[in-house]
């Protein structure tokens, strides 16, 4: 006779999440509370916690930095696994991806300069407008293919962008969930034709971050929320590349005395010199709880 089946139903799969800075400058509080957030998010389920160092842009990362922010972590108390995944040693990767996203037609070569698309911009009476300002206009979206690979051949600096039209078409409508906001209905649009490579930095934030999470098993991305937007086109971006899709939860901001949120140019708010004044991390954990708070 064979078993009866079984009711049971099978395991979650393990919560994994990421702390991902990049090497360019000394970790503020802003840092420390994406770094609690996404500690205690894998505590609270026995996950795990991954440390990534988002090194691409090889221009203004720097080893000392590097080297601070493990012993910013190591101060708060945090640990992680080894080895830590360099974005800097993953380019192949990130080549791969875009490689798919050529083959499927889904992204243009873009000639312009910075300053061409801000006088076409300026010179629009109403130029399609993000959440952060104006959007690249698409001026390279519909050149003929003879003069694109004319360009090309000549050796023509470029970016590859998205074709968000085309590729929001190709993959229809899409949802992702926020832990904190809820379920939301994924609106790539609201990035425009993002840049996923340069010719001098081989790929991109949007790009690396959606290959990496994959790749390390991320399944819940912790992370600021004034990424928010960002997640709309990420999450277009795992569809496209065949990725699974991630959860997401965005936290609230640190932000100083006049509102603005922390940048690492504030030195007075950085780990170092708060330690420097004599805070513990204890303290540092005081300050950010009822950040903390919203986000359990």
């Amino acid at each position: 006779m064979s078993p009866a089946p079984s009711s049971a139903r099978p395991a979650p799969a393990p919560v994994v999440t990421r702390f991902a800075p990049s090497p360019t400058g000394w970790l503020h509080l802003g840092h420390a509370l994406a770094a609690l957030v996404a500690w205690e998010a894998a505590r609270r389920a026995g996950g795990t916690v991954l440390l990534r160092i988002e090194d691409i842009d090889q221009t203004r990362c720097r080893a000392k930095y590097e080297t601070a922010l493990m012993e910013d972590l190591a101060w708060l108390g945090l640990s992680w696994p080894e080895p830590v995944r360099r974005q800097s040693g993953h380019l192949a990767d990130y080549a791969s991806a875009l490689q798919r996203l050529k083959d499927q037609g889904l992204v243009y070569p873009c000639f312009c300069t910075r300053a061409e698309i801000q006088r076409e911009v300026a010179a629009m009476a109403s130029a399609p407008h993000g959440p952060e300002g104006p959007l690249y206009p698409g001026t390279c979206r519909a050149m003929a293919e003879a003069e694109r690979a004319e360009k090309l051949a000549a050796g023509r600096d470029h970016a590859w962008r998205l074709d968000v039209a085309r590729a929001s078409a190709w993959a229809g409508p899409l949802e992702w969930r926020d832990r904190r906001l809820g379920p939301m209905t994924a609106r790539p649009e609201l990035l425009g034709d993002v840049v996923l490579a340069r010719r001098d930095i081989a790929t991109s934030y949007h790009l690396a971050v959606v290959v990496d999470d994959a790749a390390q098993g991320v399944t819940l991305v912790t992370r600021g929320e004034d990424l928010l937007v960002c997640t709309h086109g990420h999450r277009l971006l795992q569809h496209l590349l065949g990725l699974p899709a991630s959860v997401w939860a965005h936290h609230p901001l640190v932000c100083d005395a006049a509102g603005r949120r922390l940048a690492k140019r504030d030195d007075a708010a950085s780990l170092r010199a708060l330690r420097a004044e004599g805070v513990t991390p204890e303290g540092v954990r005081a300050r950010l709880e009822p950040l903390l708070k919203e986000m359990r």
